[in-house]
C-alpha cells in the first residue's frame, strides 16, 4: 500500500430537497401532484380500522364477546319419548351414538349431536339413558316406566 493508492474517505452528499427549478427535487420535490400524499406527515387512514370502526358498540365485559362465545356452541336436538318408544326395545341403552345410528338424531361435523329427551309422548319400555340431557317431565315419565338415568 502506498501514499498513492489511498483513497479519501468521502460521504455522500445529502439532497435537500424543494429547492430551485431542477427537473428531480425542486417543485413537488418528488412527492407527485395535489391531495393527500402531498402533504407533510400524510398517512392513508388504515382500512382495518374503518372496519372495527363499523363494528356495533356493545355494552358490557368484551362488547362482541358474545357473539364469538356463543357462534361455536352446539345446540341440543330435542328427541320426544315417543321417537325412543318406537326405535327401541325395553332394556336398551340409549346414547347420543346409538340415537345417530338409528337416525333419530342427525350428525354434526362427524359426531353426534347433543340430545334432549322431552316428555312428549308416553313410554312403556324399560330404557336406560345415557349421557343425554332429560327434561323434568321426561324425567318421571322414563323412571315410571322403570328406566334409569346416567
Amino acid at each position: 500500500m502506498s501514499l498513492h493508492t489511498l483513497k479519501r474517505m468521502t460521504k455522500r452528499a445529502y439532497r435537500r430537497v424543494g429547492r430551485g427549478q431542477s427537473s428531480t427535487r425542486g417543485k413537488t420535490s418528488g412527492r407527485g401532484g395535489k391531495g393527500q400524499t402531498a402533504r407533510a406527515g400524510h398517512k392513508a387512514r388504515p382500512e382495518l380500522r374503518d372496519i372495527i370502526k363499523k363494528l356495533p358498540k356493545r355494552r358490557g365485559y368484551g362488547k362482541n364477546r358474545a357473539r364469538t362465545v356463543n357462534a361455536t356452541r352446539m345446540r341440543a336436538f330435542p328427541v320426544p319419548l315417543e321417537a325412543l318408544e318406537a326405535t327401541f326395545a325395553a332394556g336398551q341403552d340409549v346414547s347420543p351414538a346409538t340415537l345417530a345410528e338409528r337416525n333419530v338424531i342427525p350428525m354434526y361435523s362427524g359426531k353426534p349431536m347433543h340430545a334432549k329427551i322431552l316428555g312428549d309422548g308416553a313410554l312403556t319400555k324399560k330404557l336406560s339413558i345415557k349421557g343425554c340431557m332429560v327434561s323434568k317431565s321426561a324425567r318421571t315419565a322414563i323412571e315410571k316406566a322403570g328406566g334409569t338415568i346416567a
